[in-house]
């Protein structure tokens, strides 16, 4: 058994000055533990103790834009842990003329034998047929809660399609996500760039304004109360999106609403840097402007966002990002993030949140809408021992330097920042320690 002393533990009733011990992949007991001598005494001291942190939104082995992710799932969780999460959710994606357990069955053997941390999966349906309709319930039987459709790319669905996801979905008790971008004027918004010759980095926001995601959130929205269903907001990225999420919600509606820190720190003007280095930020919805920053770290503030993820899709500079020299729309949308979400997003709050916001933010709201709480999301006897140790004196600088994401670059550069894991543990098992990973390869499919 292994006994974590001196910290401060955050919990679903708060903040707890008592040991926590775990064994055999569980947290067995909560408050005063004197250890036997055969047990494992961890010293704690000057740290939370976290439930692991949970990123509902990841993009690892991903086959997009002729080219495949830089972080498969063996670099991608390893760097996930490095930084505190002991829980991804992947997106599985059927493609047209895949059925949804195949797809499960691709990007499930992509992790055997590579999980330093948990995956779940979301299951992206991209083609809706009355063979996906009836294979939704073994699905749901497999552990798959939770669903996403486009609205954009060569994955969208139609409107119509997306009414219909969202009704058998609901049958399910699961919830559908969406990429929220109006996919149709974003093309045209592209050929009017191009037209004009603005094929740099810089014409990338240009092409997908604010008004596109927020007539799509609205749109969603709006299928969603035709429904009767939830709906999933990823990836929110504008105040006029986050103002749709609000009208829908003061029409009684349910909507979750996710968004990522790089949508609270970076704007705009760094796909104007200097040559090529723009690229390096291009992702889809794009960084936006202050008004919009500033709009979603209210938001935060005022909890009206329910969970904070990454939206991680990696792809190298020099051989992915320049494919797009000449003409940014071939540049591979994404960066990544799947290390660093948890010690930016203390950045840009600071103690303006409490533990307790952080743990909501990071791990337990995550846990609640995907259908692992009290598994994971929670500090509780019972609960599943993904445990993240987190010491707030650490102070150091992020870089591409001293990361372990596969992928030549980050987008916060030189970020100096405080915080770090003193040691993670997926299952009971010591996945990463100051920073840097162990040999372990503990994780596990969560079935939810």
């Amino acid at each position: 058994m292994k006994i974590i002393k001196n910290g401060t533990l955050v919990t679903p009733d708060g903040l707890k000055r008592e040991d926590l011990a775990f064994d055999d992949g569980k947290i067995v007991k909560i408050g005063e533990i004197s250890p036997g001598e055969e047990d494992e005494t961890i010293d704690a001291s000057g740290c939370f103790v976290y439930p692991g942190f949970i990123d509902g939104h990841t993009h690892l082995d991903l086959p997009v834009a002729g080219t495949v992710t830089a972080d498969d799932v063996g670099t991608g969780t390893r760097a996930a842990v490095c930084g505190g999460t002991t829980c991804v959710v992947d997106f599985a994606t059927q493609y047209k003329g895949d059925t949804l357990l195949g797809a499960l069955e691709t990007w499930k053997k992509k992790a055997e034998g590579k999980m330093h941390c948990n995956i779940a999966y979301h299951m992206a349906i991209c083609d809706w047929n009355g063979k996906t309709k009836a294979d939704l319930p073994a699905l749901r039987a497999a552990g798959v809660t939770s669903f996403k459709v486009y609205m954009a790319y060569d994955t969208a669905l139609s409107d119509s399609e997306i009414l219909e996801v969202l009704g058998e979905v609901k049958k399910l008790g699961g919830i559908v996500g969406c990429h929220c971008e109006n996919g149709g004027v974003v093309t045209e918004l592209q050929l009017r760039e191009i037209g004009a010759g603005h094929t740099g980095p810089w014409a990338h926001p240009l092409s997908r304004p604010a008004e596109v995601e927020a007539e799509a959130v609205n749109r969603f929205c709006y299928l969603g109360r035709l429904a009767g269903a939830p709906v999933h907001i990823v990836h929110l990225s504008t105040k006029l999106g986050l103002e749709e999420v609000r009208a829908a919600r003061r029409r009684g509606q349910t909507v979750y609403a996710e968004s990522c820190p790089q949508y609270m720190l970076l704007d705009d003007s760094n796909y104007s840097r200097p040559g090529f280095e723009g690229a390096k930020y291009v992702c889809s919805p794009p960084l936006r402007k202050q008004e919009d920053i500033e709009a979603l770290k209210e938001a935060v503030l005022l909890h009206e966002i329910d969970t904070i993820a990454t939206d991680h899709c990696s792809f190298s500079y020099e051989g992915q990002k320049k494919a797009g020299i000449g003409d940014f729309r071939k540049i591979p949308n994404g960066a990544p993030g799947i290390e660093h979400r948890p010690v930016v997003f203390m950045h840009i709050f600071g103690d303006q949140l409490t533990p307790e916001d952080y743990c909501r933010y990071l791990s337990e709201g995550p846990a609640k809408i995907f259908g692992m709480y009290p598994r994971k999301g929670a500090l509780l006897e019972g609960s599943d021992a993904d445990i993240t140790i987190w010491d707030p004196s650490v102070k150091w600088t992020i870089s591409a330097g001293n990361m372990h994401q596969n992928v030549d670059y980050t987008p916060f550069e030189g970020l100096e920042v405080s915080g770090r894991p003193r040691e993670v543990f997926v299952n009971g098992v010591c996945a990463s320690k100051d920073g840097e990973p162990t040999e372990a390869l503990p994780g596990a499919y969560v079935a939810r």
